[in-house]
């Protein structure tokens, strides 16, 4: 039988519970202990009610919450894009034509370099509580090397996506038409076995309407589920079609008519706003006020990738999220945790209730909103992963 472990004198307790402590969406418990026992949370509340356990980790008076859900990244790649970035900060806009870069230094890659650079990354996201990660291939664009990716990614997360549509293959430039008819078609059935779910960018530059709704249905035929890069960079069809195709989310959202809004609050689709990608192009930053105030589920995450948002910091995307985005630092703490959640469709993370993944994520400060009061200062000072101390 499991060994169990109380952990007390919790300043303040995030659970993402609302029938919990302070009955707000983040379920406030003061003066709190949450009991894991294997890898589940069995008990949570407050520290004078906490049953006899084997063991006892004292927090100190600090804050605990829900380890970060990073539901959008791009973390199979080779290289970087360090001239691309100090060009585009001495003055060149961002284009989606930069993946080409990283296309051709990730098929140049072995499988042993690539996993190596995604194991470094994932280290680095932990090290700052992040405990759930989503992660797409798309470097690749041609069928060995997308299914390669996908088959590297899944021995790290069940979170897998293909993303065999981020732009058109080099190589089939001049033929967009081919390119989808092999990402539907001989791709897919190579990549649909190794992953969850099925992406596209959706964006000028890249695919149309048309041909986005191609590729997630095709997707969703072989049993993946859609999520969709809409609205990025322009005013597009995407969050509209991720809303038809009851995707689980429309990531980036940064250009919204009133109709999009609307559409995705009267939907399950959640929209996932990426903040380090506006930061590190000086583009428009989303409005995630607008987004809240109108009823629609918000998810923060990092997209970490090489060539717009090269971050795996969870809590940097609140500080920006609640300084630049209009967002409370409660609303950006549950967005990334149970909105994170949402946007994969999963109520095992994202929250400190019994039964959920023991994921736990201890803060050296008192309270959730020293994350966006001390930007930029390492303030996870522990982390649980499926109850096991990983920092």
């Amino acid at each position: 039988m499991s060994s169990s472990t109380v952990i007390t004198n919790i300043a303040a307790l995030v659970t993402n519970d609302p029938s919990l402590g302070d009955h707000s969406p983040l379920g406030l418990v003061r003066d709190a202990a949450v009991v894991i026992e294997g890898d589940r949370v069995v008990w949570t509340g407050e520290s004078s009610k906490a049953p006899a356990t084997d063991n006892r980790v004292d927090a100190e008076g600090r804050a605990v919450l829900p380890g970060f859900v990073d539901s959008h990244s791009h973390l199979l790649f080779a290289g970087d894009r360090t001239e691309e970035f100090n060009a585009r900060m001495s003055g060149r806009p961002y284009s989606a034509g930069g993946i080409r870069t990283t296309v051709a230094a990730t098929r140049a890659a072995s499988d042993a370099e690539l996993e190596a650079f995604l194991t470094r990354y994932l280290a680095e996201a932990l090290r700052q509580g992040t405990t759930t990660f989503e992660t797409k291939s798309g470097y690749g664009l041609t069928t060995a090397d997308e299914s390669r990716a996908l088959r590297v990614a899944a021995r790290h997360t069940d979170e897998v996506t293909f993303l065999g549509a981020h732009i058109v293959a080099p190589e089939l430039a001049d033929d967009p038409a081919a390119y989808v008819d092999l990402v539907t078609g001989e791709m897919l059935d190579a990549c649909a076995p190794h992953a969850r779910w099925i992406d596209v960018f959706c964006e000028k530059g890249a695919f149309d309407g048309d041909q986005a709704r191609a590729i997630l249905t095709a997707g969703r035929a072989k049993g993946l589920h859609p999520r969709i890069h809409a609205n990025q960079l322009s005013y597009g069809p995407g969050v509209q079609l991720a809303v038809e195709l009851d995707a689980a989310s429309a990531d980036h959202c940064t250009h919204l008519t009133d109709a999009d809004v609307d559409a995705l609050a009267n939907s399950r689709t959640v929209a996932t706003l990426l903040p380090g990608a506006e930061f590190s192009t000086r583009a428009q930053w989303p409005d995630a006020r607008r987004l809240v105030d109108a009823g629609a589920t918000v998810a923060l995450s990092t997209d970490c990738n090489p060539g717009s948002s090269f971050t795996s910091s969870v809590p940097f995307c609140i500080a920006l999220a609640v300084r630049d985005m209009g967002m409370t630092p409660d609303e950006a703490v549950w967005s990334a945790t149970a909105g994170g959640a949402a946007a994969l469709r999963r109520d095992d993370v994202g929250r400190l209730v019994p039964g959920a993944y023991a994921d736990l994520t201890l803060l050296d400060a008192p309270s959730h909103v020293h994350l966006a009061y001390r930007p930029g200062v390492p303030l996870v000072a522990g982390v649980w992963r499926r109850g096991v101390r990983k920092v």
